[in-house]
């Protein structure tokens, strides 16, 4: 089981390692998005709500909530480029870990998180809205690696696209060609399939993660963490292990 995971944040990589690392991603983006709702009260997936938001607020004169949710835009597009300097960078060193360091760092980000959890009951004020500007942040951050690997074709953090695209294939599945010499409409199934497991993903997340943080609280985001250190330790660990090889030899040289 572990050398099959080790492929699936590989630089050399198949669709269905992208398949299955997102809807590896659309579980852990399910899960924190609900057990986030609970801790603080704020769903992070989703910017098309904290947008809205902004501009209700503006509207309605809350000034200050209005900052607060652009600070909230601002923290998720940070996270999505931060996984696009990490990735492009690592991608021009040669790195068998480009697409896996981001994850390593969502993977600190969320013990991060429930150590922030630790704190939110003796200072609300400040660890709140930390902890939210990091869940968006981690959400950015996750939803750009796999829009990035998959070439745009899979995201995992906001299901309104995933749904939306569903009714599209359904509504071609379903329609009734009657003119044969008119070009056919015909569903595509495997990519209904995706999407479906996608969603399914994020639902089975979101219930698992609720759950958790119901009844055992911050500590669920320890599993979550281990579930992408899992994901991506193989490749980091190569990576480190080269470099001390190529700094050994780089010595030696010198030497010479």
């Amino acid at each position: 089981m572990i050398p099959l995971i080790r492929s699936w944040t590989s630089v050399q990589r198949t669709s269905q390692d992208n398949t299955r690392l997102g809807i590896t991603l659309s579980f852990v983006a399910g899960a924190t998005n609900a057990g986030g709702f609970l801790a603080v009260g704020e769903y992070t997936s989703h910017m098309t709500g904290i947008v809205s938001a902004i501009a209700d607020n503006l509207v309605l004169g809350n000034v200050g909530v209005a900052v607060a949710g652009l600070a909230l835009l601002v923290a998720f597009v940070s996270g999505a480029m931060t996984t696009a300097w990490m990735v492009n960078w690592g991608l021009r060193q040669n790195l068998q870990s480009a697409y896996g360091r981001p994850l390593l760092l969502e993977s600190v980000l969320l013990l991060v998180f429930g150590l922030f959890g630790t704190g939110i009951n003796f200072f609300a004020d400040l660890f709140v809205p930390l902890t939210v500007l990091i869940l968006c942040f981690i959400m950015g951050l996750q939803n750009a690696v796999i829009t990035k690997i998959s070439n745009a074709e899979i995201r995992t953090t906001h299901v309104t696209g995933l749904v939306t695209d569903m009714g599209i294939e359904l509504g071609k599945l379903l329609y009734i060609n009657r003119l044969k010499h008119d070009t056919l409409v015909l569903g595509n199934r495997k990519k209904l399939r995706l999407q479906a497991k996608l969603i399914s993903s994020f639902f089975i997340g979101g219930l698992l993660g609720a759950i958790g943080f119901k009844t055992v609280g911050y500590i669920t985001t320890v599993p979550l963490s281990i579930l992408l250190l899992l994901l991506v330790w193989r490749p980091v660990i190569n990576d480190a292990k080269n470099w001390i090889d190529s700094y050994h030899r780089k010595e030696e040289s010198k030497e010479i």
